[in-house]
């Protein structure tokens, strides 16, 4: 077996996923994790990634279900693997695909879960009057500016502590926004989150900025500078962390995470009337597909609008129902005007 040769593999797709695709470290690290498990499975049948066939791939879901992985994490791998073996059949390393009819377990698509807009409004409201204080500290401001961003603009966490403050346009209402695989969009904003922006650019974000100049030392200095134009920092003048930017929106609210409000930002979008494409435009959605799962969290709007506009369903009013009515629609030059019967 030429263990060695599956490791020589795995670094050159790494490479393959950090420079051509562009893919985020936690991303690679995630189909380098599930890469070694299916090595290690097939080394124990005594072959390398290089001649796997369709039977170790089946015997590996098979190995893994035998072993309580649910089906999300099974269809995850099988994705993995797909992309891997895609990518040695371009590069002519291989001429026959294993993942070929492999079919993908079947999985239940869970909802994302999204806090209820009272809940949002209570925990801004909170952050502001905890920026609003008299003796408010830099990092008050700064946290209200990113749970603001976080639900304005639907962004994730990685999203929001990659930000420059280059990226801010406030003048014209919005963000640029580096996505997963380096995609870039541009992302409007509301009057509230830009307040708390240009408050925080203004007051919070010098105080803290000065806190990093104070720390440069001829041997970090390159790296200071590169940390410096960063749009949040921390107390000690140094980029927000995704850890960090979590226990903020956990700490003004406890039943509260960035993605939960990336997904309120979708949902409530949705209940108010907003088009899929333009929610899809706005979260980085490289599929809609992944967007329409937002439709099942606004039933109530559907049924509203079902209710308004199909022909045949119940409409609410005295003036929609007479207007549905036949005499209406005919118009009343149509109606017959009254006989009179001569005594």
């Amino acid at each position: 077996m030429d263990t060695a040769g599956n490791l020589t593999l795995l670094k050159d797709y790494q490479v393959y996923l950090r420079v051509e695709k562009g893919l985020r470290p936690l991303s690679c690290e995630a189909y380098d994790g599930d890469l070694k498990t299916f090595a290690e499975f097939i080394e124990g049948r005594h072959g390398v990634l290089m001649t796997a066939a369709q039977q170790d791939v089946a015997a590996f879901m098979e190995h893994l279900r035998k072993h309580g992985i649910d089906s999300r994490s099974i269809a995850r791998k099988l994705s993995c693997l797909r992309g891997f073996y895609k990518w040695l059949m371009l590069d002519r390393r291989i001429h026959h695909d294993p993942t070929v009819n492999i079919e993908s377990p079947k999985a239940w698509k869970v909802l994302p879960k999204s806090l209820a807009e009272p809940e949002v409004t209570e925990m801004l409201e909170r952050a502001g009057l905890a920026a609003e204080h008299p003796q408010a500290r830099a990092t008050a401001l700064r946290d209200r500016a990113i749970l603001e961003l976080l639900y304005a603009g639907g962004l994730r966490v990685s999203e929001v502590t990659a930000l420059s403050t280059g990226d801010l346009a406030l003048d014209a209402g919005r963000v640029h926004v580096r996505g997963k695989g380096d995609k870039e969009r541009i992302v409007p904003l509301g009057r509230s989150a830009l307040q708390a922006l240009e408050e925080y650019l203004r007051v919070g974000r010098p105080h803290l900025a000065r806190i990093s100049s104070a720390r440069k030392t001829s041997v970090k200095v390159q790296s200071t500078q590169r940390d410096g134009v960063r749009l949040f920092l921390s107390l000690r003048g140094m980029p927000l962390t995704r850890q960090w930017v979590w226990q903020i929106v956990k700490t003004a609210d406890a039943t509260a995470s960035p993605h939960r409000l990336r997904h309120s930002c979708a949902t409530h979008m949705v209940e108010h009337g907003a088009d899929l494409r333009s929610v899809q435009l706005l979260l980085g959605h490289a599929d809609i597909s992944t967007t329409q799962v937002y439709t099942h969290l606004a039933l109530g709007r559907l049924k509203e609008v079902h209710r308004l506009h199909h022909p045949r369903a119940t409409r609410r009013g005295a003036v929609q129902d007479a207007e549905a009515s036949p005499a209406a629609r005919l118009g009343p030059r149509l109606v017959p005007k009254p006989v009179k019967v001569p005594a």
